[in-house]
């Protein structure tokens, strides 16, 4: 079997899922989430299987390509994807309030089968090797969250994180345009694998408008992964959205933008004029997107918000990695920091899910005496608190360890010292959340209901943040 047929697999049973929704007469959607889980995990299991890549002088092996980045995060995406629909039925009761329609149930199928063709986009993005196909992929996969990100029509604040999300979208998709444009006219190429090639036999003249391309891509990939200073979407999306669909973008979207800037960069190492000057924007984007993002988010008191700008933070981690692409670990870094990420983040919006549809409200203190009203909830949130922080023994404090290790050996030495002072900045708002749930007094008694789905993810996503901090050889091996 071809590496292909994953993604169409994926768009086969999103489509077999909207029939299913159209023509079984069913007031209860649930069972499209865990439908769509359940296909998902089976698609899962077969990328451990031995699969053949586009084979070479075949149409697909222009614009595609498998290689251990792909299979990593093509399996990073359906991993996510199955989280994030099982989370779809914990928000059902937000989607009720917020749909007009006719009959009970209308729109929350719909809203459950959406991300199976993001996901799709999403791994054609992280397999592609041709800007072309990126585009489209790209598109693909952003559309479909526009669509996500407003679902909740009669909710202005989704409303307007819909519209913000859209014409930023927009504006950074025209810069990518612009820039594949720039590098077609110097080049003749879109092919990422042949741009270096292309590149050696062009006179000094051209330098110019490539970097003027070059850049015009990474002003673009810069807005989807959240860099500073094109981070502005990111808290009023992630404060409006969905929870499921907030998630989504935090950790799927950001994942498959880094992805395409290590093919770019890796492609260009081979041209000295253009990767010196390419690595030393990297490094400054790093450093300030580590300041602002740590700095932003000290003082938020949404927690969506608060987790939007964490987000900023861990894109400049990333960043550190991304830029010392020298290291022969630094790939395997980005890798495990995605994993621990992945969990980390993931098991946070779980809990904030449930705990906002409890207490009516996503603010911080809505999270106050929350050990009294629910243990499990408190407990998998100090887990997660604790990762992003980075506590020993803890999935986030291995990635940061590692992105710390190979920034080093590549001499970043001032970009480590920023780390080390924006990671105790992390360590203050991240653990308002525990002072929250821990120190203040609830203000009801009643206990918080959890549904078995949500214990189960909370049960797998906090093993996974506990399996990782202790033996994170596995995911290491997987991306050597």
């Amino acid at each position: 079997m071809n590496t292909t047929s994953l993604e169409f697999a994926v768009v086969g049973l999103g489509i077999l899922l909207l029939l299913a929704e159209a023509f079984i007469d069913r007031t209860n959607k649930d069972y499209l989430a865990y439908l769509g889980a359940a296909g998902l995990s089976i698609i899962l299991f077969l990328s451990f299987l031995p699969l053949q890549g586009p084979v070479a002088g075949s149409p697909d092996s222009a614009f595609l390509t498998s290689d251990i980045l792909s299979v990593f995060f093509t399996r990073f995406l359906l991993l996510s994807t199955i989280v994030v629909l099982l989370m779809s039925p914990g928000f059902k009761p937000v989607l009720s309030r917020y749909l007009p329609a006719e009959k009970e149930g209308a729109g929350v199928g719909e809203f459950t089968i959406l991300p199976l063709f993001v996901c799709a986009g999403l791994m054609w993005m992280v397999s592609a090797i041709d800007f072309i196909m990126i585009f489209v992929a790209l598109e693909l996969a952003t559309i479909t969250l526009y669509v996500l990100s407003t679902y909740l029509r009669q909710n202005t604040a989704s409303l307007e994180a819909g519209t913000k999300f859209l014409i930023l979208g927009a504006l950074s998709t025209g810069f990518f345009v612009y820039g594949i444009t720039w590098i077609f006219g110097v080049t003749g190429t879109t092919n990422i694998t042949t741009l270096p090639q292309a590149i050696s036999t062009l006179p000094e003249t051209s330098t110019l408008p490539l970097l003027f391309g070059v850049a015009m891509i990474l002003v673009a990939l810069s807005f989807k992964i959240g860099a500073f200073p094109f981070q502005f979407w990111v808290p009023d999306v992630y404060q409006g959205a969905p929870t499921p669909v907030t998630a989504y973008l935090s950790v799927a979207s950001k994942a498959a933008g880094f992805v395409v800037l290590l093919r770019l960069l890796v492609a260009l190492e081979t041209a000295p004029v253009l990767a010196h000057k390419l690595y030393a924007v990297v490094t400054l984007l790093a450093g300030v997107t580590l300041i602002f993002g740590n700095l932003a988010a000290i003082p938020q008191t949404n927690m969506k918000r608060l987790l939007g700008y964490s987000s900023v933070a861990h894109a400049g981690y990333l960043l550190m990695g991304v830029a010392s692409l020298g290291s022969l670990m630094a790939i395997p870094a980005i890798g495990l920091y995605f994993a621990a990420y992945l969990i980390m983040t993931l098991l946070s919006f779980v809990v904030l899910m449930v705990v906002a549809e409890a207490t009516g409200g996503e603010e911080i203190s809505r999270f106050n005496g929350l050990s009294q009203r629910s243990p499990l909830l408190a407990g998998a949130m100090l887990l997660a608190m604790a990762s992003l922080a980075g506590i020993p023994f803890t999935a986030g404090f291995v990635g940061k360890f590692l992105i710390f290790e190979v920034a080093l050996k590549q001499g970043h030495f001032g970009l480590v010292a920023i780390g080390c002072i924006t990671v105790a900045a992390g360590f203050y708002y991240y653990f308002k959340v525990a002072r929250a749930m821990y120190w203040q007094q609830p203000t009801e008694e009643t206990p918080i209901p959890v549904s078995m789905t949500i214990k189960l993810l909370i049960a797998l996503l906090g093993a996974g943040i506990l399996a990782l901090g202790i033996y994170p050889g596995p995911v290491l091996a997987a991306l050597r």
